[in-house]
């Protein structure tokens, strides 16, 4: 039940909302007619009513949710302020009415059962606010018990006052956050170290030279090649960085800045076994184990250029290369500049099998659709360009001198 009205959408037509404001202020109710059974779980826990930290941490929670649905954080955080100073004054009032008369006989547990309940209702808030922020809050609809009529006035005006921002690069700048989406697993572009504390690569030194710009916090998220697209039209992230191959497919759900690389689709074998891939029908073969990472551009090219080799997926993008060390597959199909960077960690090891790519390849940064942000993007990749640090940073990550990834 949860699940699928946190999956309800609703639309605008004509400039008038569809689904009526009054409806956000019915969740808000709801989740605040939840307080009974969380004063009922503390009341026969020995708990109190008050719990600082997790109130931050509902607080934070809110604000990061804000963000991916666009909504001003400096409001949200002030709605949700308010909606916990409710709750508690809610709950103070059940304490207040069972220490003079028969408390409750049992309560639902408060983590396995009512928690649930009120994230799901506080998203939904945040997504109806999204979708009706420029319509006006019913201030006739009914209270819930054990709620002054201060504090409801109170939760009224800040749930008027919450907004969108104007544009993705707003919601940046405003937030003091550039959330930057990446897969941790493809060197020489984004990958972890091998105690897995930090990104490293070249996009994450750009993508720290981009926050530095927008004087903001870089925050890396972390997405995956089958998610990449789930996550973007989620708003889980500003801009994906970490060599996001330019396609059709993706650019009709977001948007890319100008290319920072091109190269191409090209295969990598043991050197030991480099003169029997010369060409795509020698590896076209039922005899030959072609590994694969999935969801990303290296399986697509797989499927649909290869019909008789044998694909192999390994899940894990960082060791993949290992299969073929280890003997375990025959030969992999991936981008020229990972085959270059992989040959020389390998050295005498992997090889290149080819000196031409099969395809043409463009990396960018992919991002919502979103014209200013998109701009102001473009504006700092140029002057990258100009100035050399994009060159500089292809060159401090294609030499094995560094921490090498796995």
């Amino acid at each position: 039940m949860w699940a699928k009205r946190l999956l309800t959408a609703w639309v605008c037509l004509a400039g008038a909302w569809t689904h009526a404001a009054s409806d956000v202020l019915d969740l808000v109710d709801e989740r605040l007619g939840l307080m009974r059974e969380v004063a009922a779980h503390k009341w026969h826990n020995g708990l109190p009513i008050e719990d600082i930290e997790r109130e931050a941490t509902v607080i934070r929670n809110a604000a990061e949710t804000a963000l991916r649905h666009g909504i001003e954080v400096s409001t949200t955080r002030e709605l949700f302020r308010v909606q916990i100073s409710a709750a508690k004054e809610i709950q103070r009032y059940w304490f207040e009415r069972w220490a003079l008369d028969e408390p409750p006989g049992s309560a639902p547990d408060l983590n396995a059962v009512i928690r649930p309940q009120l994230l799901v209702l506080g998203e939904q808030i945040l997504v109806q606010l999204a979708l009706q922020g420029c319509c006006q809050i019913d201030t006739a609809a009914a209270s819930v018990e054990g709620l002054s009529a201060d504090t409801r006035a109170s939760l009224l005006r800040s749930l008027a006052s919450v907004d969108r921002y104007p544009s993705r690069l707003e919601q940046v700048l405003q937030s003091g956050v550039l959330r930057i989406g990446t897969t941790g697993d493809y060197a020489p572009f984004s990958y972890r170290t091998s105690d897995h504390e930090r990104y490293v690569g070249i996009d994450i030194d750009l993508a720290g030279d981009l926050a530095a710009y927008l004087g903001v916090e870089p925050r890396f998220v972390a997405t995956s090649w089958p998610t990449l697209m789930d996550d973007l039209q989620a708003g889980r992230y500003d801009i994906a960085m970490s060599g996001v191959s330019k396609t059709l497919a993706r650019q009709r759900v977001g948007y890319f800045t100008r290319a920072y690389h091109v190269g191409g689709k090209t295969p990598i074998s043991r050197c030991d076994n480099r003169s029997r891939f010369g060409s795509l029908e020698d590896i076209d073969r039922e005899d030959v184990r072609v590994v694969v990472n999935p969801g990303g551009s290296n399986e697509r090219f797989v499927d649909e250029r290869l019909t008789r080799a044998h694909k192999l997926v390994h899940a894990d993008n960082r060791s993949i290369f290992r299969v073929i060390v280890n003997g375990e597959a025959d030969v992999m199909i991936t981008d020229r500049i990972e085959v270059t960077l992989q040959s020389d960690i390998h050295r005498g090891v992997l090889c290149a099998t080819m000196a031409e790519n099969f395809t043409y390849q463009e990396k960018a940064y992919l991002m919502p659709p979103d014209d200013a942000w998109r701009s102001y993007v473009d504006a700092w990749l140029n002057q990258k360009h100009n100035d050399g640090e994009l060159s500089r940073a292809f060159s401090r990550h294609l030499s094995t001198r560094r921490e090498s990834p796995p």
